[in-house]
């Protein structure tokens, strides 16, 4: 590309192998559906289908299922030149149960390690992660080497130029130690440091920040350096609160959910195209949160995210 990216996200990327039933255990399942996963993937996607250019920074196994991502990727219209092989791991591979309206146990196959966690700072092309209107990194890319060393190589490389995005992705399983909160903390400050816009659920918060309250939530994620703070609060709907004095604290969408995952990746891609619009921060809020009810509402999660034309419809008419 001669123009920058609108978006680069960088981190999990794999295949997603979700029931066909939906109320059904596991064990009882017959039929499975396969899709494009991973948050930072998700992200990318999600943007991609407001019509922004967007691509991801990941890792497969040089596997069929690697292969897929591949094809994916370029079906949804995200660049995948950065996604790149490792010969050693396998493609990780995400099952899940669906027990709507708020159950849906997730099981990570990322053993013996995920490949995308084999990002070497050497490889990024931190011309373009400069160049990048929006970049968008997670917190299970801070979990392990050199995947750590990379994130937060990128993140000194913008130098807060335009917007770079915390998503604080709070995964435990993927960190080593006894207490994964205390080993995660420091790695999560020195992100914050690099960050101008943070975004996480309470319990992402609270492994970021030791509180759990939400404007205390985001008034310490201010104080850790971010120029935004937008804290997910679930039925409670969003708050968001801007260095500058402003914020917005809007009510969730109300779908009869039918898959919760994913929502927060649609919600994701929607706020940094309200962004990248120049929006008024209610209106990127009210917008991130309808694209994640649309989500929430289908399924899948990469082949859920909505148009615009459908987010502007359900703000439109409910």
């Amino acid at each position: 590309m001669t123009e920058p990216y609108d978006l680069i996200t960088m981190g999990r990327v794999g295949v997603d192998i979700y029931p066909l039933q939906t109320g059904v255990p596991l064990p009882q399942v017959e039929t499975f559906g396969k899709f494009l996963g991973g948050s930072a993937t998700n992200v990318a996607v999600a943007a991609a289908r407001l019509g922004r250019s967007s691509a991801v920074i990941s890792r497969t196994g040089q596997d069929p299922f690697g292969t897929y991502v591949h094809q994916a990727l370029k079906e949804f219209g995200v660049d995948d030149r950065w996604v790149t092989p490792v010969e050693r791991y396998p493609t990780p591979v995400t099952f899940c149960e669906i027990f709507p309206p708020d159950d849906f146990p997730l099981y990570f196959y990322r053993q013996p390690k995920a490949p995308d966690l084999e990002i070497h700072p050497a490889e990024l092309d931190l011309d373009a992660i400069r160049a990048a209107r929006v970049f968008w990194m997670t917190g299970t890319g801070l979990c392990a080497e050199p995947s750590r060393s990379a994130t937060l190589t990128a993140l000194r490389a913008r130098g807060k130029s335009g917007t770079t995005v915390f998503d604080l992705d709070w995964r435990p399983m993927f960190w080593d130690g006894p207490d994964a909160r205390e080993t995660a903390r420091p790695y999560y400050a020195e992100a914050l440091a690099h960050a101008t816009v943070a975004v996480g659920n309470l319990d992402e918060c609270e492994v970021a920040t030791g509180v759990r309250e939400p404007w205390a939530c985001a008034r310490a994620l201010l104080a850790a350096g971010v120029e935004l703070a937008v804290v997910k609060q679930g039925p409670r709907g969003v708050l968001a609160v801007h260095r500058d004095g402003r914020s917005a604290e809007v009510p969730p969408v109300r779908v009869e959910v039918v898959n919760g995952l994913g929502a927060g990746d649609a919600f994701g891609g929607a706020m940094c195209h309200g962004l990248l619009a120049g929006w008024e921060l209610d209106r990127v809020m009210r917008y991130a949160n309808a694209a994640g009810a649309l989500v929430a509402a289908r399924l899948a999660c990469s082949s859920a995210m909505p148009t615009e034309s459908e987010v502007e419809d359900l703000l439109a008419h409910g």
